[in-house]
């Protein structure tokens, strides 16, 4: 069994380290004394040298070092890392896995002043506000930090190390938190074979007496049955209202069926409801939640990846109607979103490719670790190989992805900015809604369309100017290699175009079309329908990546 203390700079991880290992006979290994040694330089000389860059390429190397945990049911190993070589979503991963991480925190006055009479210079805390530092770098990693079970590292060494101590006599938990973050839509946690303890626990938090579990009958035999008895396993009594699976739940009468099965459960308003399932599952769920009493709580368990991704964050719920997707719907955040990457295990191949369509989306956005992640990984995803996710890839994209669109949702929770913000999520989803409007909602999956809606985009932004033609050929090279856009689609024209016609996006009587920029995307009003239509045209015909001279685009 291996302990990983975790924490910022002054925590106390070297100190509480070596005490816990005297005590039980174990291996203490401080992870910078490695680097360290490895490099033949000290760290501050390796910051000023090579740069930050290729002191974290040092650091993942060290953690890898560390080989995989010890199943042995005593403490064999003590780890003192880094204060942030948990920022590398593939470290967590490597780290707290099979181990017992434990963030030792502290107020960050207190640490700074401990940092004062250090004789090791630390050089992310050499500046001359070390505390506001020190603040900086506790804000920016508490969500890695929080995933690890929490003890107060300042008070008198000996409670701290018999408080570690104590999480040593439990051993390692059977899942494993990756991240875990409170925001202001909600509180998001990542990890692995985390569903049923994750989302029992936002229920204690919620206060709630029993789990109403929303779902359709491919989540329920794939995910909610198990879920389920594990929280009944807790004492938990367990309902369920099933929805039809597939876009057939994000009809209008669906939604009034299920509201008359919650009120013949008698719900009250303070109870949550538990969805499980993917997107076409999530947004009739949030629907159903914002409307049923003038709404109720509710703990978003996404099973796709597409909805780990993307339509689990951000509390756009909604319901279709027959002239477009999702133009009935609310903004009612949940109170949990509890994000288990070992429930995409099992999803066929094509679906796990279509997600995929919206994390190259969030690359394009402006994530270069995440676009590099996806070029390297990408193929080992959309085929379902194992290995991606023993490897931890699938966690670093789904972390990467989904805590981006948390970002920009917070910053932007109603879609109000002008030309940033939430509108920048909609990149792609102009032409791919259209086409799946077109197609009927059938036969064509969300991020296979994205896929198709991207590569107009790029197309649309090459013609009008916006985006470079190397940023351009790297967002269709990479949409070639996951097999997206690329067949083409028996879709009538005029359909998709008229489908364009009903886009949520417009204003002013004006369609805003966001476009991919050299580092991100722009918001753009002036795209000419001519182009819009051969640029339709194009994908539809599939393969080639033609593209309109910006010479030869005119007004319409």
């Amino acid at each position: 069994m291996y302990l990983v203390l975790v924490g910022l700079p002054g925590s106390g991880k070297s100190v509480v380290g070596r005490r816990l290992a005297h005590r039980h006979g174990a291996t203490f290994l401080d992870l910078d004394e490695q680097i360290e040694r490895s490099a033949g330089r000290t760290i501050p000389e390796i910051f000023a040298e090579d740069g930050e860059a290729a002191f974290r390429t040092l650091e993942r190397a060290a953690v890898v070092d560390l080989g995989p945990a010890d199943p042995a049911p005593t403490l064999r190993r003590v780890i003192s890392t880094g204060g942030g070589s948990i920022v590398d979503p593939r470290n967590r991963w490597l780290l707290y896995r099979g181990r017992i991480p434990v963030w030792l925190d502290g107020r960050p006055e207190v640490l700074a002043q401990r940092l004062r009479k250090s004789v090791h210079v630390r050089p992310l805390v050499t500046a001359r506000d070390p505390i506001g530092a020190v603040r900086d770098l506790a804000r920016a990693r508490e969500r890695f930090y929080s995933a690890a079970h929490r003890v107060n590292g300042v008070t008198e060494v000996p409670n701290v190390v018999d408080a570690v101590d104590r999480l040593v006599s439990l051993g390692p938990a059977a899942g494993t938190i990756l991240l875990r973050a409170v925001t202001a839509i909600g509180e998001v946690t990542i990890g692995t074979g985390i569903a049923a303890a994750a989302t029992s626990a936002a229920l204690r938090r919620l206060d709630a007496d029993r789990a109403i579990l929303v779902t359709e009958p491919g989540a329920r035999a794939a995910a909610a049955n198990a879920i389920a008895s594990q929280l009944r396993d807790e004492g938990w009594p367990v309902e369920e209202v099933l929805l039809p699976e597939g876009e057939s739940a994000k009809q209008v009468s669906t939604i009034e069926t299920a509201a008359r099965e919650l009120a013949r459960l008698r719900v009250e308003r303070r109870e949550p409801l538990v969805a499980i399932g993917g997107g076409a599952l999530g947004d009739p769920a949030g629907f159903l939640a914002a409307t049923y009493l003038r709404g109720v709580p509710w703990i978003q368990v996404p099973t796709t990846l597409v909805a780990q991704v993307d339509s689990a964050i951000g509390g756009k719920t909604g319901v279709d109607l027959p002239e477009g997707k999702n133009l009935l719907g609310a903004f009612h955040q949940p109170a949990a979103i509890v994000i288990d990457t070992d429930l995409t295990r099992t999803l066929p191949a094509r679906q796990l490719r279509a997600a995929l369509g919206e994390c190259v989306k969030m690359a394009a956005l402006g994530d270069e670790r995440l676009f590099g992640v996806l070029e390297d990984d990408g193929q080992a995803i959309a085929s379902a190989e194992p290995a991606a996710w023993e490897s931890g890839a699938v966690a670093e994209v789904v972390e990467r992805a989904a805590w981006a669109k948390v970002e920009i949702v917070t910053a932007d929770e109603r879609e109000t900015a002008a030309d940033g913000g939430r509108i920048t999520l909609n990149l792609g989803h102009t032409v791919g809604h259209a086409l799946e409007a077109a197609a009927g909602y059938e036969g064509l999956l969300h991020g296979e369309a994205v896929g198709y809606g991207l590569r107009a985009a790029v197309r649309i932004g090459l013609a009008t100017e916006m985006t470079p033609p190397d940023r351009a050929a790297r967002i269709e090279t990479l949409l070639d290699r996951l097999g997206l856009g690329v067949e083409p689609l028996a879709l009538d024209t005029s359909r998709v175009l008229g489908a364009i016609g009903f886009d949520k996006k417009h204003t002013g009587g004006r369609l805003r079309w966001v476009l991919p920029t050299a580092t991100g995307v722009t918001v753009h009003t002036d795209v000419p329908e001519a182009l819009v239509a051969d640029v339709v045209s194009g994908i539809l015909r599939g393969g080639d990546r033609a593209t309109i001279p910006a010479s030869e685009v005119t007004a319409s």
